[in-house]
């Protein structure tokens, strides 16, 4: 069965249950999508860049593909990206293995530190909406890995090992996607690598949902990411679901390939040429899923706005220059999980 969001799903986490913190989503209603702008046929046409063939004589034809797909998709699938299967496998079962473990053993990491180098978020109740969003993720820093990887879990003991062979080749994989990015904009190949910090992973893990007295079940709602680009890596359980061409589609995995796609920050870099991705995680009734998300932020001084080769007369500064920690900081302040976001950081416009 393919995934779906579900009426009357699922609150039967023992971790969620466990949770006594309180959670209020503070987003607009607007921003809430309703089940009825959701075509859970659809499997959108995914935009598949082969990454063997930046490497080759065909370089300028697949960067025009990427800057294609992430102007009009927000998003694309990469296939021969050189991550080996065996990282890749080892990668998913470990983050199995972690969300099986006893709630006493996971919830040791659970915090509301959004600043925590590394924290567990459970799932919530949001009554006032009828709604659960399911997910749990294990959140932590990643790059470079020899600095962080004391302070990930020690449980099980093939953690260590497997996320940090998999984050390193993410990283790899990351950097050249950057490069490839930066030229289709016309820029130079480093341009954004120049700015470029962190690594930062979620491990998400969305339980085979069950009855629950609320309405709807959702993996994740509705949100963009504040982030340059997000890699993720999906197991073979469907649950992504993207906004284009006004519609709500599928992005079911594709075996070993990886889905990349633009955050926040890059819309601001683009100059709103490339669009943050708007998009969601649904639940299954049958299968657990598991993705690993792979978030890309630039260095807490970098400068972000607007590059200057991309205004001009015609295309006028969508935002001013601000820096990434600015970004950082009112993005908790705000309330808000999209790239609206960013209209804080409009550029005055002379009328």
């Amino acid at each position: 069965m393919s995934a779906t969001i579900l009426p009357q799903a699922g609150y039967h986490l023992a971790s969620a249950g466990a949770n006594k913190a309180t959670y209020t989503y503070t987003d607009p209603l607007s921003e809430v999508p309703t089940l009825s702008g959701v075509d859970v046929s659809a499997d959108g046409s995914t935009p598949i860049i082969d990454m063997e063939a930046l490497l080759g004589p065909h370089r300028s034809e697949i960067i025009k593909q990427i800057g294609l797909a992430c102007e009009i998709n927000g998003f694309f699938a990469v296939k021969n990206h050189g991550i080996p299967e065996m990282k890749i496998n080892n990668m998913l079962g470990t983050a199995r293995e972690f969300f099986h473990l006893p709630d006493e053993e996971r919830l040791k990491f659970r915090s509301t530190d959004p600043n925590s180098v590394i924290r567990l978020v459970t799932g919530f109740q949001d009554k006032t909406r009828n709604i659960f969003v399911s997910r749990q993720s294990l959140k932590f820093h990643s790059h470079p890995v020899e600095e962080y990887k004391s302070q990930w879990p020690s449980n099980p003991p093939s953690f260590g090992e497997n996320v940090g062979e998999y984050c390193a080749s993410v990283r790899e994989v990351e950097v050249a996607i950057l490069e490839a990015i930066s030229e289709s904009l016309g820029l130079e190949r480093d341009y954004i690598d120049k700015i470029l910090k962190g690594h930062y992973v979620s491990i998400n893990y969305y339980p085979a949902c069950q009855e629950s007295e609320l309405d709807v079940t959702y993996g994740v709602r509705t949100h963009t990411d504040p982030t340059i680009i997000t890699i993720l890596m999906q197991d073979d359980v469907p649950g992504l679901q993207v906004i284009n061409d006004g519609k709500w589609i599928n992005v079911n995995p594709l075996p070993n390939a990886v889905v990349v796609h633009v955050g926040d920050i890059l819309q601001a870099l683009s100059n709103y040429r490339y669009k943050s991705l708007l998009h969601q995680a649904i639940v299954n009734c049958e299968k657990e899923r598991v993705s690993i998300a792979s978030y890309c932020y630039p260095s807490d001084d970098a400068m972000i706005g607007p590059a200057k080769k991309l205004v001009d007369k015609d295309h006028p500064a969508i935002y001013k220059d601000f820096t990434y920690s600015e970004f950082h900081e009112s993005m908790w302040q705000v309330k808000c999980s999209t790239a609206k976001r960013l209209d804080l950081f409009k550029a005055a416009r002379a009328d």
